[in-house]
């Protein structure tokens, strides 16, 4: 069984699952927050694939966010949510974003 150093848990978002178009504009930035990228130019996952924990490749002292919903678990890597921030997902009729 793989081990983390980390585990850290994810509020499940009911609604609108984040990755979808945002109603707010740039120009609604809070006062001294700068914008880097626009919206929309980090590519959320929306249909991501799953392994089991023996087939993953990904270091025993990795970091990974986790969830269990109904008794099922779901592991996201740090280092693919550095690269996308946003994973939509769905166990049962639950949706939500795993979001980094």
């Amino acid at each position: 069984m793989k081990t983390t150093k980390g585990l850290f848990t994810l509020a499940i978002l009911t609604g609108t699952v984040l990755g979808a178009s945002c109603a707010a504009a740039a120009e609604e930035l809070p006062p001294g927050v700068e914008q880097i990228l626009p919206r929309g130019r980090i590519a959320a996952v929306f249909e991501p694939r799953f392994v089991s924990a023996a087939e993953a490749e990904i270091s025993d002292d990795a970091w990974i966010l986790g969830v269990v919903i109904d008794g099922q678990a779901r592991a996201y890597s740090l280092n693919l949510l550095n690269r996308h921030e946003v994973v939509n997902d769905q166990i049962g009729e639950q949706k939500f974003a795993a979001v980094w």
